[in-house]
């Protein structure tokens, strides 16, 4: 069983994540726009991308939360179709990440700024094996690029950061191709929305909510689901 379900271990570690997720240099907060990116553009009515940080309940919170993202699914990628579930992605045998599936639309808001939200406040892109109190291959950091294009600009986005020592650690997160994306059993999805009251959607996710409407407020928005 994920040590996400252990309470007592949550509470001892509130503190501790708030620190570790605030990787970042304090002066440089939020962290800076990509310089490679692509431009809003109406040629295409949605673009999807997909992103592993952890535990996938708070990367859908976040980005579920931004305008110009239009829908959002929480599933399994890296591995195959036979793994994709909860039981046994939690082996950290399968190979799959915890991920999100994010379609936006490309004429409110641009590939790279996605980016930027997902390390900015989504996750901690310098831990390794994990994120918080979570630990194993399926709480890695991923990009999960489904063109060359997406591939080009989370490269040279991650080239940036390292030149610009934004970070205080080494970036981590992988750049890896789509293979394929399995959608997660339908508990999984919005759990945080609907379970507020969690221990560990309180010390593990509220505060990268809070994060976003701090650092990103012309791009937060509150959410309701749709189904």
């Amino acid at each position: 069983m994920s040590s996400r379900k252990i309470v007592f271990l949550l509470l001892v570690l509130a503190v501790v994540l708030v620190v570790a997720f605030r990787a970042k240099a304090a002066s440089k907060d939020p962290i800076p726009a990509p310089t490679a990116d692509d431009q809003l553009s109406s040629a295409s009515k949605s673009e999807t991308a997909v992103f592993a940080g952890g535990c996938f309940w708070g990367t859908q919170s976040v980005f579920e939360r931004v305008k110009g993202v239009t829908g959002t699914t929480v599933g399994y990628a890296g591995g195959s179709a036979s793994t994709a579930t909860y039981d046994q992605v939690t082996t950290e045998t399968t190979g799959h990440a915890e991920s999100v599936q994010v379609v936006y639309d490309p004429s409110k808001i641009t590939y790279g700024t996605l980016l930027r939200i997902f390390f900015s406040v989504a996750h901690d892109p310098t831990q390794v094996g994990g994120q918080g109190p979570d630990e194993g291959p399926s709480y890695r950091s991923v990009i999960f690029y489904l063109n060359d294009n997406q591939k080009r600009i989370a490269d040279a986005y991650i080239a940036q950061l390292t030149q610009q020592q934004v970070f205080h650690s080494r970036i981590t997160t992988d750049v890896t191709p789509l293979k394929g994306f399995y959608r997660a059993e339908d508990y999984h999805q919005d759990y945080a929305y609907h379970n507020p009251g969690n221990p560990y959607i309180m010390v593990c996710d509220r505060p990268k909510i809070g994060a976003l409407e701090k650092e990103f407020p012309d791009l937060f928005e509150e959410y309701t689901p749709k189904r």
